[in-house]
């Protein structure tokens, strides 16, 4: 015989079963270095391409936002942070070699913790075990070929290895979750899923079936590829006299000495280069040229693979009945430079690599063929994914959930109106100096204090202004424009404002911070002195150069 508090348990437990069965679904699905210039549903030149059908179907479906910011254009600081809902100094990700402990990872426990059935599966590149009831995750980058994966097992973590033999790493990525859905999920419970790709991260390795694919077409070439404008930069990325061009930014033509894709891809890829390829004999536009086709066929054709997998996934969910009602997240973990400047890779704080796509579809609260310029950072994504399955963002999370601005297309009143932006891997294996910078719907203002950790290592400080409605490639910095004071003061002041407000008052890395508030007023004797540093880096730099350093380890090792 049922007591009354027998029946009241029982009755509770079937309520809470109902109510968690009856909530979104939610997948999230992020790809490596899959920038916005990639996609189809971002308007660029490479649209004509068509290289992602199924996500353009995807956005018109959903909704699609244009000015979604990531806080640091690195992988790891990224993923800690929308595995957190904190910026990286906050977390203490700032760099690849930060990691997460279990306890720390907020959003896949808060889900466990609502009855939801989670899952991680693909790149995870933070260092220790995933906290979610199934993972089977790439260590570190993972391989784009034969693809092994961590998993759970009879040894601890992280020795318990399988591998996917002759498979592609997006392929692998796919069958893992369709083979997670077919054995492990239980359809009494919600899921939230990470499916995340490795691909189309460099050096780009395509799938054998895509090495036809746009094999015969010449893609359309940024308009900045070959001539940057003088007015682009400041001395922090082109030198007082223009000395430093070769060493800040790694190229795709052969600009940089240290490391190029016109040199890298004839080591790598030569089947992408005529047989008479040669590097000393060519011009750097010639080399530029055809190093950017190389480049973009490898990187596109990763692409493809991205969008024919999403496919295959996008059809077993609708075949199950799942798709409707399931919260469908894509982006990437960053931007991505291709071409653009003469660049390659990610990092910087220009929209290149600090712009992140991202697209949604839950067609239970967003209207098909929506679109956003609400300013949203990466640290938003965790709490906008709990506050459509009905669980409360906790006080440790800094981002804010943007679900009003999904159902209505309406940015709440007191939206956040800037984005911040730190890189801390002073000139780390793309020669980026360390930089901060705020963004806002109209105007970018970047500094570059150029030190490292220690407050070493120094390149030349400087400060860059762009206006983003005139000139939204951020081509023409107006920082010393008479007609620009009033702005650049004003958001020099947002700057200082927007670093308190986020966590970053200079106190995790103090003699970092010393270089930052000396070079904060550039004045005369700033300027003086960012230009002897200027001349001082460059003779290390070409005695390195000289003594064959191609890295030079510049961040600390946490």
């Amino acid at each position: 015989m049922k007591t009354p508090l027998t029946v009241c348990l029982l009755t509770l437990i079937s309520v809470f079963g109902a109510v968690a069965k009856d909530r979104p679904n939610v997948l999230f699905i992020m790809s490596d270095d899959h920038t916005a210039q990639a996609v189809g549903a971002y308007a660029t030149v490479l649209k004509p391409l068509n290289p992602t059908p199924t996500l353009d179907k995807l956005a018109a479906e959903g909704m699609v936002f244009d000015n979604v910011f990531c806080s640091n254009s690195i992988c790891t600081p990224s993923r800690a942070s929308i595995i957190t809902g904190q910026y990286p100094h906050v977390n203490g990700v700032t760099d690849l070699t930060g990691r997460v402990l279990p306890a720390k990872q907020t959003l896949p426990i808060l889900f466990r913790k609502a009855g939801y059935q989670t899952a991680m599966i693909g790149k995870w590149h933070l260092k220790v075990e995933p906290n979610f009831d199934y993972y089977k995750v790439l260590p570190g980058q993972g391989k784009y070929f034969d693809t092994e994966f961590r998993v759970q097992g009879d040894k601890p973590w992280p020795k318990n290895v399988l591998t996917h033999k002759g498979e592609h790493s997006s392929d692998a990525i796919t069958d893992s979750t369709l083979h997670w859905f077919k054995t492990q999920y239980d359809k009494d419970k919600p899921f939230f899923i990470c499916h995340q790709f490795k691909a189309p991260h460099d050096y780009f390795e395509n799938a054998p079936r895509y090495q036809k694919y746009l094999a015969d077409v010449k893609i359309p070439e940024p308009p900045t590829l070959y001539d940057v404008p003088k007015t682009f930069g400041s001395i922090a990325t082109r030198g007082y006299q223009d000395e430093l061009l070769p060493h800040i930014g790694t190229s795709i033509g052969k600009r940089n000495p240290r490391r190029s894709y016109a040199v890298d891809l004839k080591e790598r890829f030569p089947e992408e280069l005529p047989a008479d390829y040669d590097v000393a004999k060519l011009s750097e536009r010639e080399t530029t040229g055809l190093a950017y086709q190389a480049y973009l066929r490898k990187y596109l054709r990763c692409v493809k693979g991205v969008d024919d997998n999403l496919k295959r996934l996008f059809d077993y969910l609708k075949a199950e009945g799942l798709y409707d009602n399931t919260v469908i997240i894509y982006t990437g973990d960053q931007g991505f430079w291709l071409g653009e400047n003469d660049y390659q890779d990610k990092r910087w704080a220009y929209d290149a690599s600090m712009r992140m796509p991202f697209i949604m579809r839950y067609p239970k609260a967003i209207k098909a063929g929506a679109r956003s310029d609400a300013i949203v950072e990466n640290v938003d994504f965790p709490a906008l994914m709990l506050d459509f399955a009905g669980i409360s963002a906790p006080a440790s999370m800094q981002g804010r959930s943007f679900k009003r601005i999904c159902e209505t297309g309406k940015e709440p009143k007191g939206w956040k109106q800037a984005a911040y932006y730190r890189y801390w891997m002073h000139m780390a294996h793309h020669d980026n100096p360390g930089v901060m910078a705020i963004r806002t719907k109209t105007h970018k203002l970047v500094y570059y204090y150029g030190c490292n950790y220690d407050g070493g290592y120094q390149t030349p400080p400087g400060w860059e202004l762009y206006d983003l409605k005139k000139d939204p490639a951020e081509l023409n910095n107006v920082y010393d424009d008479l007609a620009y004071a009033k702005t650049r003061d004003r958001l020099k002041k947002e700057l200082a404002a927007l670093r308190k407000t986020v966590g970053d008052d200079g106190s995790h890395y103090p003699a970092a911070e010393k270089v930052v508030q000396e070079f904060w007023d550039y004045d005369a004797a700033d300027r003086e002195k960012a230009r002897r540093l200027s001349g001082e880096y460059l003779k290390r730099r070409l005695q390195e150069l000289k003594d064959g350093k191609r890295n030079v380890r510049t961040w600390k090792e946490n």
